[in-house]
């Protein structure tokens, strides 16, 4: 299951978490964004009670991404206690993302 990430919920769904959480930076206009997301919500499935899998729609939550400095997207941020633990930028293999979340439980 993937969260819908926004400026509203994002202190208490990612920087709260107690789980690692993986970031989805994507706009609806991105094409490779559209490559990489059915792998993003699989991995939402997969990881649904060790991980939280959230979705920030750039265009909607600008305050986010330029927190992060996302200049390209997607990007997809991996953090854990709150700081980024790591960092994928572009269109990877689901199982790059897989290997990047199973690191940090």
């Amino acid at each position: 299951m993937t969260v819908e990430i926004t400026e509203s919920n994002f202190e208490e769904v990612v920087l709260k978490s107690d789980k690692p959480v993986l970031l989805d930076f994507w706009a609806e206009w991105c094409g490779p964004c559209r490559v990489i997301g059915p792998y993003v919500e699989e991995i939402g499935e997969e990881f649904k009670d060790k991980a939280v899998v959230g979705k920030v729609d750039v265009d909607n939550n600008p305050a986010i991404a330029s927190k992060y400095g996302i200049r390209n997207i997607p990007t997809v941020l991996f953090i854990k206690d709150g700081e980024v633990a790591d960092k994928q930028v572009g269109v990877v293999p689901k199982k790059n993302m897989v290997a990047k979340l199973n690191e940090l439980l």
